[in-house]
């Protein structure tokens, strides 16, 4: 006899595959927040284990899901279509009521948890009278009508699957080599229950679903065990890279394998020995030029002293001479003094760039040295002064005159009267503060105010000046453990350059 198939399957995946999602979700929120390379390598690893465990757990539900109703169903066909044939020779045609009655409980009987109804003309009998029986559907009692075998159906009520099976009941078994006997117009149905093969297969997509959490445990750390393999190099390659900024220059990393990892070690240590290379030529040639300076500007001191005796005769007889060899004299001792100067620059900023600079601190009376150096330089008219007394700090007493010398001096040369000068001393901190009220600073000049050799007027290539004095005020400056700072400009003043030291009680180590 064969078999049409005609399926109805009314979401039966939809409780397994809930299931499925709740364990995925909660396997998710166990995941650490991804932040550095061990966060998102583990979170990669981990989804992509949880995924294919949901993938393959859905696949083996369907499969199984697949197997357990075809086995149920081919087995519901089978006892079906031998219990329909074996008594349908009981059955005379045509019937009543109780005899189609009594046929639906025999069918019954030899099928688990079923239904059966029979059906001949506009008369119904069933098993059970009063089951439900609107399971047998109208597509399968055409389907029944339409052809002489056995017609199955899968539907699903209330969120339980129940298989469907209906043939007609023939007068006599079909002869040698027909194909079916005489139709009698009875037909039989069956609805058989799958709630069995259900459980079955929700225990098996259960048992898959308890593995999930293993295996994402088992990903968890095969992933941190692969970060840790991984970040170890990297790791320290960064700290490595830290104490190549930190300036040393001599960090090298392991190189080991010839894996991608091992490549990266391979070209730091490349970068790294090529710097320490450059950066040691540079170190060499500033050495070098140091030393140059350094040596020329001592050479040139004794010449200069000469000199400067000289010019200094020249100058004091220069109304014995004719006008145009006393302007000679006094210009050459001019030029001569400047010479002077700058050497001296030169020889005390090397001295700050071989860290040869001493500081030899005494305690001192802050307004009297500021005073001295004002009255020294015949500045003490030309300078409005806040002096309050008492003010006593432990200081290098030629240091600080040097420096109060290049902020006032420059107020007088390139800013405007009235010039300032104001001494405070507060929370164990010593400001000198220097302004004028000339037109200020450029934003650019006040960037390089502290470089060396830098004028604010590049026209100007002759000036009093060496370029020197600032950069020179700055490092005494921090050789006090202090430093300068200059304002914004503001409307009311030009340039204010503020010089803050600490107030000590001892000598600076």
């Amino acid at each position: 006899m064969k078999t049409t198939t005609s399926t109805t399957d009314g979401g039966s995946a939809q409780p397994a595959a809930a299931t499925v999602a709740r364990h995925g979700a909660r396997a998710r929120a166990r995941l650490p927040r991804p932040g550095g390379l061990r966060g998102r390598l583990l979170l990669t690893v981990v989804v992509a284990a949880l995924l294919s465990a949901v993938t393959a757990t859905a696949l083996a539900y369907r499969e199984s899901r697949d197997a357990v109703l075809k086995r149920a169903q081919n087995a519901a066909v089978e006892d079906f279509r031998n219990r329909v044939e074996h008594l349908a020779g009981e059955l005379d045609v045509p019937t009543d009521l109780r005899s189609m009655a009594h046929f639906a409980t025999e069918v019954s009987a030899g099928l688990h948890d079923s239904l059966v109804v029979v059906q001949y003309r506009d008369f119904t009998a069933a098993s059970d009278p009063s089951a439900d029986r609107t399971r047998i559907t109208p597509a399968l009692r055409a389907a029944v009508r339409a052809h002489p075998r056995v017609s199955l159906q899968r539907v699903e009520r209330e969120g339980q699957p129940w298989l469907v099976l209906g043939a007609p009941v023939g007068l006599e078994p079909p002869a040698p080599g027909g194909d079916s006997a005489q139709p009698s117009g009875i037909e039989v149905f069956a609805v058989v229950s799958l709630a069995e093969e259900k459980r079955d297969t929700a225990a098996l997509v259960r048992s898959v679903t308890t593995g999930l959490l293993p295996v994402v445990l088992l990903a968890a750390v095969l992933a941190l065990l692969a970060a840790r393999t991984v970040l170890r190099p990297v790791r320290k390659l960064a700290g490595a890279t830290r104490r190549l900024a930190a300036g040393e220059l001599s960090t090298r990393v392991e190189e080991k394998g010839h894996d991608e990892l091992a490549e990266l070690a391979h070209t730091f240590n490349e970068t790294a020995g090529a710097l320490e290379h450059t950066v040691g030529e540079l170190r060499d040639q500033e050495a070098l030029a140091r030393r140059f300076v350094a040596d020329v500007s001592h050479e040139l001191r004794t010449p200069l002293a000469a000199m400067t005796m000289v010019s200094s005769v020249l100058e004091e007889d220069a109304d014995q001479l004719t006008p145009d060899t006393a302007h000679a004299a006094r210009t050459v001792s001019a030029e001569t003094a400047k010479l002077a100067r700058l050497v001296d620059d030169l020889i005390e900023i090397s001295r700050f760039d071989a860290r040869a600079a001493a500081l030899h601190a005494h305690d001192v009376d802050v307004a009297e040295t500021v005073r001295a150096t004002l009255t020294t330089r015949g500045w003490a008219h030309l300078v409005e002064t806040e002096l309050p007394p008492g003010i006593r700090a432990r200081l290098d007493r030629r240091r600080l005159d040097v420096i109060v010398a290049n902020l006032v001096g420059n107020a007088l040369r390139h800013g405007a009267p009235p010039v300032t000068l104001t001494v405070r001393a507060a929370d164990g901190q010593l400001t000198i503060a220097v302004a004028d009220h000339g037109p200020g600073l450029t934003s650019e000049a006040a960037r390089h105010v502290f470089d060396r050799f830098y004028k604010a007027d590049s026209a100007r290539t002759r000036s009093e000046g060496s370029g020197l004095g600032m950069a020179i005020a700055l490092e005494n400056a921090r050789l006090h453990g202090g430093t300068i700072e200059l304002a914004p400009p503001t409307p009311d003043t030009g340039a204010l350059f503020t010089l803050r030291l600490p107030l000590r009680t001892e000598s600076p180590s």
